[in-house]
């Protein structure tokens, strides 16, 4: 089981940066696909990114392609996600979640932290 804490969330002007970070406890943190994804007031949840593994692959929802950027530390348990350019529009709680396989659906994910909140004014 992996018990997932983020943190890094907050209020940023557009055109900020911001780094979450993801915690996570137990020691089969490196044998899992991560992903983030975002939640607006009102919208489904949706993906923003997603890493395997050993970091050697990712892959980016088209809004945030080029100005986000996904990565991991598993000496360190931890996943990042490094949200550079931002826009009104990204404004959302942001999860991470840990999953068997490499997916971009947020129901192929089996672990859930609880989210933080990112605010990005106009």
């Amino acid at each position: 089981q992996v018990q997932l804490v983020e943190s890094g969330g907050g209020l940023v002007q557009a055109g900020g940066s911001l780094r979450l970070s993801c915690a996570a406890s137990g020691r089969t943190f490196s044998s899992y696909a991560m992903g983030w994804f975002r939640q607006a007031p009102g919208k489904e949840r949706e993906f923003v990114a997603a890493i395997n593994w050993s970091g050697s692959r990712t892959y980016y929802e088209d809004s945030v392609k080029d100005r986000f950027t996904i990565s991991r530390d598993n000496a360190k348990n931890t996943l990042y996600l490094q949200m550079d350019s931002l826009k009104p529009e990204d404004t959302a709680v942001y999860f991470c979640a840990a999953s068997s396989g490499f997916w971009l659906r947020p129901d192929m994910y089996t672990y859930w932290g609880q989210g933080t909140q990112v605010t990005v004014s106009s």
